[in-house]
């Protein structure tokens, strides 16, 4: 398809080692490490200071107001770095009773997009982090959330500071970023976003580590399900998945990202279980009537609105829910929608202009063929060959 070209927008350098193995931290771990501080975090040997420092920050749960709430609650290592909590379409805060409006991202393979950019030549916008695109790197992404009144809702930097100073293993600071590295509050919240962000790029929260990798490598062997799931996903006149989600090795050899990082508004209905819209008006001014521009609202752009960024599908089998809204709660039922969004009586698109009606909507698979793209889908699980060595 020329609208969504296969090729990988950036040239992905991918670590030497890219199986460092996953982080060895367990639910329980994550969910109790911290009541002080971080500084039982299990460690990586082979991780830099600067990426010990980052992975002891992203599992800080002393680093929100109230403290309680670390990096790691909404982007679990057990669930691919993505809310382990599914049974509500969006994340909770750390104040109680608040909620973000989106489904929060994965980290996982976040350290490969490019920055937000248009690409003349396909006459699309590429890129950014978060569904909007409004950052254009980890760092920056890194420092949004705790600052953010819907999330970590710290008041500022110089609280932020302050509970820097006080942790276990300040000394790292310095011994990453000099004497005073914590000295001034917004040089402080700098080098803490720059050290989660050298540990979200390190082959342990991107392991590419699944089933469909050493099927690359012809180390294993897909099923029949599971090939003729690759067949639908790359074939042009049935899935084509493959259009925004490119499934192959890039020229250089890079392992597929399975995004094109592109912007899509795919008719996506409004979720009435986000309970985003119940907030007090000082918090969501919009109510009931929020309606989310996704890109649109980045480059106030109304040709943009309803696009949302194009995710990785890598772990998505074990990412629920899906969508921007969290509005699908199984993959099932995500395939069906782009199966059958305009003819079998779905709700109507949250945003109804720049619907994409080309692409998909009326792919005509079956239901066994929906179950070969699922069965397709779940090879992408990364940590395949540590649960079944022994297959």
């Amino acid at each position: 398809m020329d609208r969504f070209p296969t090729r990988l927008s950036v040239i992905v350098t991918l670590p030497a080692v890219l199986l460092l193995g996953a982080c060895n931290l367990t639910h329980k771990e994550a969910a109790t490490t911290g009541g002080g501080d971080s500084a039982a975090v299990p460690v990586d040997a082979q991780l830099t200071t600067k990426e010990r420092l980052g992975k002891l920050l992203f599992f800080e749960k002393r680093l929100s107001t109230p403290p309680g709430q670390a990096c790691a609650n909404c982007h679990a290592p057990q669930v691919a770095f993505a809310d382990p909590e599914t049974e509500l379409p969006v994340s909770r805060g750390a104040i109680p009773g608040r909620y973000g409006s989106r489904n929060d991202m994965t980290v996982s393979y976040a350290a490969f997009i490019p920055p937000l950019h248009r690409d003349e030549e396909a006459g699309l916008w590429e890129g950014g982090l978060f569904w909007d695109g409004r950052v254009n790197s980890l760092a920056e992404q890194a420092q949004g959330p705790p600052l953010n009144p819907l999330e970590m809702a710290n008041p500022h930097t110089s609280a932020i500071a302050e509970t820097l100073r006080g942790l276990s293993y300040a000394a790292l600071f310095t011994e990453v970023y000099g004497a005073g590295a914590l000295d001034d509050p917004t040089q402080a919240y700098a080098h803490m976003a720059d050290a989660i962000a050298a540990y979200e790029r390190t082959a342990e929260v991107s392991p590419f580590s699944s089933k469909y990798d050493y099927w690359l490598r012809g180390e294993v062997e897909l099923s029949e399900q599971e090939l003729r799931g690759l067949r639908l996903f790359e074939a042009e006149d049935k899935g084509n998945c493959a259009a925004c989600h490119p499934s192959r090795p890039s020229e250089d050899g890079s392992p597929p990202m399975f995004t094109d990082f592109s912007y899509d508004n795919l008719g996506t209905p409004r979720n009435p279980e986000n309970p985003f819209y119940s907030l007090p008006a000082e918090l969501n001014p919009d109510g009931f009537g929020f309606v989310d521009l996704g890109l649109g609202g980045t480059l106030k752009d109304p040709s943009q609105n309803g696009k949302f960024r194009v995710p990785t599908l890598r772990n998505v089998a074990v990412t629920p829910p899906y969508m921007h809204n969290g509005v699908f709660k199984t993959l099932f039922a995500t395939v069906s929608f782009y199966n059958t969004r305009d003819v079998a009586g779905w709700p109507a698109p949250e945003v109804a202009e720049n619907v994409n009606r080309e692409e998909l909507g009326n792919l005509g698979l079956t239901s066994p063929e929906v179950e070969d793209l699922v069965a397709f889908l779940r090879t992408l699980t990364d940590g395949w060959q540590a649960s079944n060595s022994a297959r």
